[in-house]
Formats: structure tokens, C-alpha cells, sequence
């Protein structure tokens, strides 16, 4: 089988594209430069001429804060790309396999973890933007994964963010007050992969939350970050989220429910700080 894995040069496309030489399938990973998936002649053309079965959609607009002053460009990548990948799963009977997000949730909740049957209410133009691309996924036979807090050793994210400063500054704050958990891409990578080697993607559809067990806040997360990289030597200190004026309304409580991916995929969530460990040591390592 020929697979499509877009946004290959991202966090979740990176390990992505790690883990394909180990499949029993093609993978042909692309990015913007090999394929704009905002042209729907472009993933027609790209999905006939190499006879793609699947399609895993890691490309997405992920500036949260510059979706407020550009929902035009987020919506054209968040949503109208992934309509175009879903109408040419539809007609090649396909499958796509797509990444959403915590966001579509939005606003304040009562402190239990959020389940895939939970009303949607985004509160930015991120938020909306992703939802509206889940919604567009659904014209073929598709599989949903919702995730939060999504950190990995490349690109640009919270972890190598909170690395460089914990280890450069005497003093840092960081809100207390925002609730999740931390998500390894290695782990979403891993969980896509495995339903596509063992074919069981063909037999469950819909949408599924998936980040790593436990809860923590952002300040949490960069305390045990700061302890297992050695930064001993910053002073980390919890504030509000009124401290760093956003011009998006963040989740206070983001806690994702996997009940439903683990009974129906029979498999286990790795716990956030063991795979925080697994991620710094990578990085160490390459260093």
C-alpha cells in the first residue's frame, strides 16, 4: 500500500517519517515544497499518479496567537486543505488519518477530562479553524486524532523552548493556572503507525483522543523539564495566565479522556513524564 504523509517536516511528520522504514508499506512523505495540499488539482494529481490509499494529514497552521490576525490562512490550511484530501480519499476509496487538537473544546469546563462525545465550543480562530477541518475530514473514511500540548525533539515547541531558558535565565514565570498534558509526537507517531501497520484503521472510524497519561500544568511541565535536563540553577515560579496577555482565550482545562482509543485499539498511553525522559535523552544524545 502507497502511503501520503503530509506536513513530513514537522514534529509529528518528523517522527513520522522516522518510523516508515520499518513498514511493510511505501510511505512518500511531502511537505509544502513537494505538495500544497491548499490546491486540490495538486493532491488530486498526487494521489492518482502514485495510487494513495492513505493519506496522514500532519501539515497544519499552528500559530495559535497569529490565527486571531490571519483566520483566513489558518482556514485554508486547518480546513479547506483537508477538505481537499478527504474528497480525493472519497473518490479513490481512501482513508485519511488526521490530526485535531484540544482547542475545539475551549473555555472553561469543571475539571474532568474530555471525552470525543463532548460538545465542541472553541474559543480563537485556531480552535475554530481545526474544527472546521474535522468536520471537512469526515466526507471520506477517516480516524480523528485529537491531541494537546504536542512537544518533540524538532521544530519549535514548549520543551526546546523551556530547555534554552531554564538554562539561561536565573528566574523564570510560568502559568499555573492552564491544565493538560503533555503530549511526545514520538507517541502519537507511534500510535498512527501501529493501526496502519496492523490494518485496524479499516475497521474503525471517527474521531479519538490521544496525548499522554497523567496531568500536569505549564508550570508543572517546566519544573520536571528543568529537573531531568540538570537546570537546577532557575528559579521557576507559578503565575497567572493575566501575566502574559494572549490575544486568544486558552483552555484552563484540556485533559484529554483516552478510554475510547485504548479499548478500541487495545493498547496502553505511555505516562507524560516517562516519555519527557525518553525525548531529553534523545536530545541530549544529539547534542
Amino acid at each position: 500500500m502507497n502511503i501520503l504523509v503530509t506536513g513530513s517536516n514537522g514534529q509529528l511528520g518528523t517522527h513520522m517519517r522516522l518510523l516508515a522504514p520499518r513498514s511493510k508499506h511505501t510511505w512518500l512523505m511531502t511537505d509544502v515544497a513537494e505538495l500544497d495540499i491548499t490546491s486540490k488539482e495538486a493532491v488530486s494529481t498526487f494521489v492518482n499518479q502514485h495510487s494513495i490509499q492513505l493519506i496522514v494529514n500532519c501539515a497544519g497552521y499552528t500559530n495559535v496567537d497569529r490565527a486571531e490576525s490571519d483566520e483566513a490562512t489558518a482556514l485554508r490550511v486547518n480546513a479547506e486543505a483537508v477538505a481537499n484530501l478527504a474528497e480525493t480519499m472519497h473518490q479513490v476509496d481512501g482513508t485519511l488519518i488526521h490530526v485535531s487538537t484540544d482547542y475545539v473544546f475551549g473555555g472553561n469546563r469543571n475539571n474532568t477530562p474530555c471525552t470525543e462525545e463532548e460538545p465542541v465550543n472553541p474559543t480563537g480562530a485556531y480552535g475554530r479553524t481545526k474544527l472546521a477541518g474535522e468536520r471537512a475530514a469526515e466526507a471520506c473514511r477517516h480516524i480523528i486524532f485529537r491531541t494537546s500540548w504536542l512537544y518533540s525533539e524538532y521544530g519549535k515547541n514548549f520543551l526546546l523552548t523551556m530547555l534554552n531558558l531554564t538554562a539561561t535565565r536565573p528566574e523564570l514565570k510560568v502559568v499555573f493556572d492552564q491544565v493538560g498534558t503533555p503530549t511526545y509526537a514520538g507517541d502519537l507517531a507511534r500510535a498512527i503507525f501501529d493501526i496502519v501497520e496492523e490494518g485496524s484503521y479499516l475497521q474503525h472510524q471517527g474521531i479519538f483522543n490521544f496525548s499522554n497519561e497523567g496531568v500536569c500544568s505549564w508550570f508543572d511541565f517546566t519544573k520536571e523539564i528543568a529537573r531531568q535536563s540538570g537546570h537546577t540553577s532557575c528559579s521557576i515560579l507559578p503565575c497567572h495566565s493575566d501575566e502574559f496577555p494572549s490575544p486568544v482565550k486558552r483552555p484552563a482545562y484540556s485533559v484529554l479522556d483516552k478510554t475510547k482509543y485504548k479499548q478500541t485499539f487495545h493498547r496502553q498511553v505511555p505516562y507524560w513524564t516517562d516519555s519527557l525522559t525518553i525525548c531529553i535523552n534523545n536530545i541530549s544524545r544529539n547534542k
